[in-house]
Formats: C-alpha cells, structure tokens, sequence
C-alpha cells in the first residue's frame, strides 16, 4: 500500500488554511467556542433503536419521525431505497474518464499559478481594482480611495454567475459575490489597531457584488471585461437594500437609522449563491458576525458575535457596527439577497423568508407545478442544512408582469430545516470506517420552521424564527453537521449535494462524537452528502440520502469515492463550492485542502459505471482558495480568491507573485479555461 499523503499542518484554523485566512475571513471562528451549544439530539441518539431503512421499505411501512416538539413529521412509504444508486466498485472500461471529464487530472501541487491540464489554456478575465463602471480610474495600489473602489471590481471574489444578454453577441453577464477584504495585502504598513478612515472606506467600497459585462472571444473560451457599459454595476457597504417577507419591519429588525425595519445599508461578506430559473441571483450573507462589535445578548453569542472590539474596528467609524449604540443592527446581515442583474436601477431585497444564518449558498429547483425550492446550508462547525418552499409558482416568460411577479416568489413559503437518521448507527466508530452495509446512508425528513406570520416552532414567534433561524433549529432537534457549505441540486437527476467542509471539533472535548452523516471524529478533510427526495419532488417533507464522498487521501481506508477504485481518483480534502456540468458531473472546489496540495477544482461522476470518478482539473497559486465555479460546455470559470494570504504575508512581504507578476500587488481575480483545440471541456 502507499504512503498517506502527508498532512499540510495541524494547525487548528482547520485543513490547511492559513490563520491570516481564518482571521479576516470569518473572524477566527475555529479559535472561538462552537455557537451551537444545544443540547437537541444528534444523529447517534436519534437513530438508536431505529429499524434500518432496508426494513421499513421492506415492510412498506409508513414511518413517522417524531419532532423535538412532539409533532410528527411523516417519512411515508416512498421508494426511498431505490431513490440512490449504489456505487460499482469494478474498474473502468476506458481509460479517457467520463464523458465531461475527459483530461490528464493536475497533480496535487504547490506551484504560485493556475495550473491546467495539458492541451488547455487560460485567461485573467478580471482582477481586483479593475474599473467597470464610467468615471472609475485605473487601478493604483498605491493610491487607493473609497470613490475610486466604489467603480471598480471588488476584492476577494467568491460565487459566479454567467447570465445571457440578449442581443449583444458574444456577450454574458457575469456576476461576482466580494465575500471579504484582507487589509494586510491590500495596503501598504497596515495597523491593525489603528486602522484609518480612509482605509475602512475601502474596504467598505470593496466588499459587496459586482454586475459587470464580459465579451467572449470567438475562437477560444477568453473573457474579457466591457467597461463602462450601462449594465455594470456596484454593490456594496453603504449601499441600499430592501427587507421583504414575514419579518421586514419587525421590531427585531429597527434601528435608530431605519424606524421601519425595511431598509438596511449593506451586504458583508457574500460567499456562494445561486442562479435562479426567472434570470436573478442569490447571493448569501456569511460570516457577518465578525464585523460587530460589543455582543452582548444569547442571540448574539449562539452566531458567534464577540463581546469586545471587531477585527477591523469599523464600529469606530459608523455607530451601527457597535451594538451597544444599535443592538439590532446585527439582526440585518445574514439573509440571502436576491439580486436583478438586468435592471441597474434596482434595489436588492434580502429575503427573510429564507431565514437568517451563515449562507453559504442558495440555490433553486422547481416543484413540477413551478414553485421554486431553495436549498441552503449553514457554514459552521454542528449546524444545519435548510430549505425553502414556496406558496408560489413561477411564470415563464420576460415580460414585465412575470418579472415583477416572479420578484415576489422568495417571500412567501415554508421554511424548514433537516433531520437525518442513518441505518448502522451501531457500526459508527469516529474512525470513517464503513458500516457493515457498505455504505453510510439513511433517511431524513425536514421539520417545518415557520409559514408565512405562522411558526412551528413551540415558543417562538414566526419573527423569531427567521431572525434567529439558529435558535429555531436548535429547538426542534435538527441534525449538527459539519460544517454545511454549498447545497446544489443536479439539473439532471434532481438530487441534492451538500459539501461539508470539515469540523476538526467532532467528538472532541463535549462536543458530538461521529455518527453516520459525519462519520470521523477529528475531521479534517469533510464529506459529500447526497440527497433523494421523496418520489423525486422537492417539495416533500422526507427524503433518503447517503454519502457520496468521503474525503481525504485515497490511500487512507477512512475515505470513499461512491465505491469507485480509489487507485484511480485524485486525493480531495475540503470540499466547498460545487456546481454541475452539462453532462451531470458533479464539480467541486476547495478550500483549505489538508494533503500538502494547493487548493483546486475537481470533476467527479455521479452517475454510471464510472460514478465517483474523481478528477482535479486545476490548482491556484499559493494562498489562495478556489471559488464560484462555472462550467459551461467550452469554458470552466473560477474565481481565485485570496491568493497570497499566507501567515506573515504583507504587501512589503508578498507570498505571490499571481497574478502579474514580481513587484506587483497581490490581487484576487476571475479565470476563464478552455480548451486549446477549441472542443468542448471534458469529451
């Protein structure tokens, strides 16, 4: 047998993350005490006792699982055992991959580049600082100013979205979320306690949402950026948004600034998001804790907002950063914001109906009678996975009644969040080791939060549950994961993954031990769930779902691949953002990869004979983390976020030199790939 690969380091910021990362991006939440200090079940007290899934459906049973508050929440005798196809553990029949994936996989590595596979090619499609809107100046990283960045492409780009633009040949809309800003390599003798307004301003200026418009080349898979052009647009701290559904204007959600609760300045820290079926974008409000300072109630400590000053001391610049002077200021981040990108002139609207949390990402499937469903997942070491039905049907068209209508169909729903159970909870040991049913699996079912002014949830009012949508989840027992990053389902076959990331906290110290959806304790290189729900309709209340992935070197028998030869997949650890092809594969990126390799995006089977055939197509520079990926039939599109955020790296002590090179600033930015022989990716 092979040597393991070795691990990159065993610090505790999680993988192979930088603590410079951890820091500015979420606030140095692997150093903080877990959020969710519940004591509602977890998996392994759930399922024990419990008939295995095989038997029930044997049986034909009808299963009711009963709820935290004494409910019961009907499974029913759906085919949930055919609902997910086995792994084929026999050796591929070609040796060129499946269809889609068809390229020499990059070795894991650690070069200061994109690297890609042999016979692609490769474009900067936008970077940092870049101007996209009329009047914006060239960027200058010596002379940076807040009215400058306001026109310009934001810092450290997360999710992308690709859109249409009718009429313009060769054109697309591309979307970017600007999830957060790293001070120490953006200017030059940064202090970290005595940061200046001018620089707050920036980086105000600098997180947000960017629309600008990208002219493709004909004769390869280039983007370039259309600046100036009238769609292009700037999101961003001190910009307006509006609160819509059942909590806007609610008391919890009014400040000194906004008496009426509906308007909020500002989006923080955008991560993944979603494209949905009538042309907008969802975009999730992450890690917005760390930018509030003086927390003081239980609300505030169960999402992990410190009792003293923030990292980046905003508060000492705008009042609504310190909650002593607006304790519900905090109450307005953390929601989805729904963007149109086809109107300018619009405001976004933060969704409350979809709750509030740490969003990683939201992205919609359609009910057979057109009611959008939104998957979404909490980022956060033993928290939730949720989703949202709508009351609503979409209407089809681009007139300018369905357009309005279908503006309105994320504010009317249910909410819920999920509970798993697994079938061998007696074989789950911490160690990863597959149960004796050669398979982690189970069955779930998704509690109802709130519907409309109506909570479900004994105790709490409907604007309760959406404002502390944690809180909720806690009460009705819902299954501690780790850490639920994005949630996609396949355009294809309809079934739901969710990349969790890792949780180096299970079964450590108090907290939960491993059970069948998280099976190693101490985990550092995550999972991938997949999810069939009842009868194949989003809207059901149960679903069946087993893992896909787990995680790691395939060398290390804790690691599994849908039961794919692990001999001939490449080593993955830290799955994040994912997405899908037009064949069906899945693609997922990561983020803090824990086997000695710079982080990068990978293609995987999930159907056939070669279903978990796992390949890495690229790696990034040092530093940085794989996001937002796209893939189109010619193109791959990723965003490279925080490239050089090494510990100790400054802008005078660069870690890179991507992407332009020696004595240039470090500057996150898009990347277009395609093939050079001009055929589609992966055939």
């Amino acid at each position: 047998m092979r040597k393991l690969l070795p691990l990159l380091s065993t610090n505790p910021h999680g993988g192979g993350r930088s603590a410079l990362t951890c820091r500015f991006r979420c606030g140095d939440a692997c150093f903080h005490e877990v959020p969710n200090t519940s004591d509602n079940e977890y998996v392994g007290d759930v399922i024990a006792g419990a008939l295995s899934r095989r038997s029930m459906m044997r049986a034909a049973a009808v299963v009711t699982v009963a709820t935290a508050a004494g409910t019961g929440v009907a499974v029913g005798n759906a085919p949930v055992a055919e609902a997910l196809p086995q792994g084929r553990p026999q050796a591929p029949g070609r040796a060129d991959g499946a269809r889609g994936l068809r390229f020499a996989p990059v070795a894991p590595n650690t070069a200061d580049k994109v690297t890609v596979p042999t016979g692609y090619s490769q474009n900067v499609v936008i970077r940092w600082g870049e101007p996209i809107l009329r009047g914006a100046p060239a960027f200058d990283a010596d002379k940076q100013t807040a009215r400058a960045q306001a026109g310009q492409f934001g810092y450290n780009n997360d999710f992308l979205s690709l859109l249409p633009l009718r009429g313009e040949r060769g054109r697309q809309l591309l979307v970017a979320n600007h999830e957060y800003t790293d001070e120490m390599l953006m200017f030059k003798g940064y202090d970290s306690e005595n940061p200046t307004r001018e620089q707050v301003e920036i980086a105000w200026a600098a997180h947000g949402l960017s629309v600008v418009v990208v002219q493709e080349e004909h004769r390869s898979g280039k983007l370039t950026p259309v600046t100036r052009h009238p769609l292009n647009r700037r999101l961003h701290t001190t910009s307006e948004f509006e609160l819509t559904g059942p909590a806007a204007g609610s008391p919890l959600l009014r400040t000194s600034a906004d008496p009426a609760g509906r308007t909020v300045l500002g989006t923080l820290n955008n991560c993944a998001g979603g494209t949905t079926p009538w042309g907008t974008t969802l975009h999730g409000e992450e890690n917005f804790n760390q930018y509030f300072a003086y927390g003081s109630s239980a609300t505030d400590k169960r999402y992990g907002i410190g009792t003293g000053a923030s990292e980046r001391k905003w508060e000492r610049f705008d009042k609504r950063f310190d909650l002593r002077q607006e304790p519900n200021e905090a109450h307005r981040q953390g929601w989805v914001v729904e963007l149109d990108p086809y109107d300018p002139d619009s405001t976004p609207r933060k969704r409350t109906a979809l709750g509030r949390f740490k969003h990683e990402a939201a992205q919609p499937r359609l009910t057979d009678d057109g009611r959008p469903v939104v998957y979404m997942g909490d980022d956060e070491r033993f928290d939730y996975f949720y989703k949202f039905v709508s009351s609503k049907r979409m209407k089809k068209g681009n007139s300018r009644a369905a357009r309005e209508h279908n503006l309105t169909l994320l504010d009317e729903g249910t909410l819920y969040v999920a509970k798993l159970t697994g079938d061998s909870p007696q074989d789950v040991d911490g160690s990863g080791k597959l149960p004796n049913d050669g398979e982690f699996d189970g069955s779930g079912v998704w509690i109802p939060l709130a519907t409309g002014d109506v909570s479900h949830v004994p105790g709490m009012t409907a604007d309760e549950v959406y404002v502390f949508t944690r809180l909720a989840g806690d009460k009705v027992g819902a299954t501690k994961m780790d850490r639920p990053e994005d949630v996609e389902p396949s355009p294809r076959s309809g079934r739901v993954y969710v990349a969790l990331t890792n949780n180096s906290n299970r079964g450590k110290g108090t907290n939960p031990g491993a059970d069948e959806a998280n099976p190693r304790n101490l985990n550092k290189h995550g999972q991938v769930l997949e999810l069939a729900e009842h009868w194949d309709d989003p809207a059901s209340d149960g679903f069946a779902w087993r893992l896909f992935l787990v995680a790691g070197d395939p060398n290390d028998p804790a690691t599994y691949y849908a039961g794919y030869p692990k001999d001939k997949v490449s080593p993955i650890s830290c799955p994040d953002n994912i997405a899908f092809d037009p064949y069906g594969n899945l693609w997922l990126s990561t983020d803090g990869n824990a086997l000695g390799s710079h982080d990068g995006l990978f293609g995987v089977a999930t159907h056939g004979e070669r279903r978990g055939e796992l390949k890495q197509f690229l790696t990034v520079p040092n530093g940085a983390e794989t996001c937002g990926p796209i893939i189109q039939d010619r193109r791959v599109v990723v965003a490279v976020q925080h490239p050089g955020e090494v510990d100790g790296a400054s802008v005078e002590k660069p870690a890179s030199a991507w992407p332009d090179g020696p004595g240039r600033i470090v500057r996150p930015a898009v990347v277009a790939v395609w093939r050079e022989d001009g055929r589609d990716i992966g055939v």
